[in-house]
């Protein structure tokens, strides 16, 4: 289950960097964020674990998502 988890999250990581729309790079990172979460808790810490979910997947993913809608696009 480990090992699963440890692949997905290289997959993740590796989607957020090729991704163009920074949307849905910050979709790729909140989901790492989360299965990071689970690891923590699988791997016997909690106390990580909650943190790592709510600043990690909760609190970042907001700020990062509203600072891109605040942002002006140019188109290329």
């Amino acid at each position: 289950m480990v090992e699963a988890i440890l692949v997905l999250l290289l997959v993740l990581g590796f989607l957020a960097l090729q991704f163009k729309d920074l949307v849905s790079a910050v979709i790729a990172l909140a989901v790492f964020s989360l299965l990071s979460a689970l690891l923590f808790y699988l791997l016997h810490a909690p106390d990580v674990a909650i943190a790592e979910a709510a600043v990690g997947a909760g609190v970042a993913t907001v700020i990062f998502v509203w600072v891109i809608g605040k942002t002006e696009r140019r188109e290329p």
